[in-house]
């Protein structure tokens, strides 16, 4: 796992820096260490891992930590086990991932930092694929350049200027149209997202879980309320708390509640 991180095999994020800091911890302190829902966790059913290329499958890359505490969070108070639900959980930060919760394994989700699913604050999420080849041809931009306009530099940031869902609700609020149509569309196609997650399970949802900073935006939130409530009933989990959710699956482990797994 280190070495994978270290190469950046999955990719480049800060959360690569998680399972290093825990590595350096243990051993100062002689003690093990866990890491928890990493970003690559992957429970993907196999027709989920097919693209129209076979050189380019689908992978899992999600907010993985926060939507499956979450979506405990969901079973608790519905009553249930998570692994008895079948929960669609949106995870709405400067970058969106919606993923089906199959009885307890994310079976589909959108692959939240290389370009797909919804455009995000900060990301571009899926886009017409002809036309990104002929901007990456027009020698405009190096691949470095294109790779920032796909995370970092696209979504909300490169249609407003900003990433900031408390600046925008602030705009929207004040009736600006330019800033109310961008995050109204956004809202859409994370409504669109949803709709397609519960294909997956055949229309057999349990909850819509929304979760993460935007969860916060009530404009934003009405806006895929309005779309979407006719599937399953929606819950609302704003913010992240991502350290509880380190704790609690560490607990989980140590209690004996849960098995911890090997890394391949």
């Amino acid at each position: 796992m280190l070495d994978y991180i270290k190469a950046g095999t999955g990719g480049d994020h800060a959360s690569n820096l998680g399972c290093l800091i825990a590595d350096d911890i243990a051993r100062d302190a002689g003690v093990k260490s866990y890491i928890v829902d990493p970003v690559v966790v992957d429970e993907l059913g196999p027709l989920a891992r097919y693209s129209g290329l076979p050189e380019l499958p689908r992978v899992s890359i999600f907010h993985a930590l926060n939507q499956k505490a979450v979506a405990r969070r969901a079973a608790r108070d519905l009553g249930k086990k998570y692994e008895q639900l079948n929960l669609i959980v949106v995870h709405l930060g400067g970058g969106i991932s919606i993923g089906i919760h199959e009885q307890g394994k994310v079976v589909d989700v959108n692959n939240a930092l290389n370009g797909d699913g919804p455009f995000a604050p900060e990301r571009a999420g899926g886009l017409p694929t002809g036309d990104l080849v002929k901007l990456c041809f027009s020698g405009k931009y190096t691949i470095d350049e294109v790779n920032k306009k796909l995370a970092g530099k696209g979504g909300c940031v490169s249609h407003l200027g900003t990433n900031d869902g408390r600046e925008m609700e602030q705009k929207v609020k004040a009736g600006d149209q330019k800033t109310t149509l961008i995050v109204e569309a956004m809202a859409y196609q994370v409504s669109k997202t949803i709709g397609e997650m519960a294909t997956v399970v055949s229309g057999k949802v349990d909850a819509i879980v929304l979760t993460g900073s935007f969860a916060y935006f009530p404009e934003f939130i009405e806006w895929i309320k309005q779309r979407v409530s006719w599937i399953a009933k929606v819950l609302l989990y704003p913010g992240e708390d991502e350290m509880t959710a380190l704790a609690e699956a560490g607990m989980r482990v140590l209690k004996g509640e849960e098995q911890a797994r090997e890394y391949k």
